[in-house]
């Protein structure tokens, strides 16, 4: 029987290793969907949590939506907006293109789409707000929509001094990391225990920043329990009115950022 030329044989030993290998993690990450949450957990509602596969139509019809009125800035400030659990920066160019119509300075955060933390990711966020304070000479504000929350608000406890206030919107920084109906989800995508993140894990612990808690009751993917806080964990908390889908492009989500920059 003819054999390989050995310029080959190394080839293919490097492609059984490297399936071998995905095959693992990918029997690792299986693994994570496992397992239950502990009683104590939150979590809202089937019915609400269904309710938010309807984000795509309210986006079909949202050039029909009565325009919203903007005012200009009295206090322009620079804003880094942070997406959620698998999105982009683009999933809140609506809410950017409102603050900027009203004097802000908005910049993306610099890290791509948001398929949960690593140190590397983590590390090169935190250069990103260190970059966009000093370019422009004042602390920044972060915005956080639900996973981007949390990382808004570890980044604001590492460099306090670059970051003026922390706004969160359905971010699930308190009560249980199992208050919420995408746990398993996370940890497939992710590939790490909501327990063991790799970076930060007291979560709740407030940054020594203003912090401001948006939640609302009508959110079908994270508690309220976990997206509001205690009073020890965040300095204000409002109830919007809007799904977890929608804090992006809600109108009175757009409008309660507008007052806190204000």
């Amino acid at each position: 029987m003819a054999t390989l030329p050995q310029s080959i044989q190394p080839l293919g030993a490097r492609l059984r290793s490297g399936i071998g290998v995905m095959g693992q993690e990918l029997s690792r990450r299986l693994g994570l969907l496992r397992g239950n949450p502990p009683e104590h957990a939150h979590h809202p509602s089937l019915r609400l949590f269904l309710g938010e596969a309807a984000f795509p139509i309210k986006r079909a019809f949202r050039p029909w939506r009565q325009p919203l009125e903007v005012l200009p800035a009295a206090n322009p400030q620079t804003v880094i907006l942070m997406p959620g659990f698998g999105t982009a920066p683009v999933r809140m160019q609506y809410m950017a293109q409102h603050l900027e119509r009203a004097g802000h300075t908005v910049k993306r955060w610099g890290v791509g789409y948001n398929f949960g933390p690593t140190p590397e990711k983590f590390a090169q966020l935190a250069s990103r707000v260190r970059d966009v304070s000093e370019r422009y000479d004042q602390r920044v504000v972060l915005v956080g929509w639900s996973l981007g929350g949390v990382f808004a608000r570890e980044v604001a406890k590492l460099h306090p001094e670059c970051v003026a206030k922390v706004i969160s919107m359905g971010s699930p920084f308190s009560h249980s990391p199992y208050s919420n109906n995408m746990w398993r989800a996370y940890q497939l995508v992710a590939g790490h225990s909501v327990e063991n993140p790799p970076v930060a894990k007291d979560l709740a612990t407030k940054p020594p920043v203003e912090t401001v808690a948006l939640w609302s009751p009508r959110d079908g993917v994270i508690s309220p329990r976990a997206a509001r806080g205690l009073p020890a964990e965040r300095d204000r908390e409002r109830a919007l009115r809007c799904t977890h889908m929608d804090f992006a492009d809600s109108h009175e989500a757009i409008n309660a950022i507008l007052r806190e920059l204000a």
